[in-house]
């Protein structure tokens, strides 16, 4: 690409270089979750949900879920009551919203997460071996600062 006299081009081609790269990191950290996760019935998809309910300060409707992992919340749904149906997932009544039921994961529930966990620590010690904690930060810091200008762009 040629580059312009504004000196944007340089920083234009940067980020598109990362972009490129995200798409694939995405699809190969998917297929790697999916692999390690699949012996306890999840999928990647099911697990950062799992991981959103466990982390999140207390129950929520799926709509937040759905904000909070920047997910569709009909494709939230829609794995929220597959969890359910298999027992990992369920549903509590909202005292602030009567139709919009709260999230919680039953005790089978936290057992997979747990044991999804157990399955993740080694496999992610693995994968930072060799990589400095400090880049790890800068490139949350930067993925972080771009994920902040795609939302300001959604809104």
């Amino acid at each position: 690409m040629p580059t312009s006299d504004d000196g944007r081009a340089p920083a234009r081609d940067a980020l598109t270089d990362l972009i490129l790269t995200l798409f694939r990191v995405n699809n190969l950290t998917l297929t790697w979750g999916d692999r390690m996760v699949a012996p306890l019935g999840l999928t990647s998809a099911r697990w950062q949900i799992l991981g959103a309910i466990v982390y999140a300060e207390r129950p929520q409707p799926v709509a937040w879920l759905a904000r909070d992992l920047g997910a569709n919340r009909q494709n939230v749904q829609r794995i929220v009551n597959e969890l359910e149906k298999d027992g990992i997932v369920a549903f509590e009544t909202n005292p602030h919203h009567r139709r919009a039921h709260l999230v919680v994961l039953t005790d089978k529930g936290r057992r997979t997460y747990e044991e999804a966990l157990r399955l993740y620590v080694p496999r992610a010690e693995a994968l930072a071996e060799g990589m400095a904690a400090e880049d790890i930060a800068a490139a949350r810091r930067v993925l972080d600062v771009l994920r902040a200008k795609l939302e300001a762009e959604e809104g």
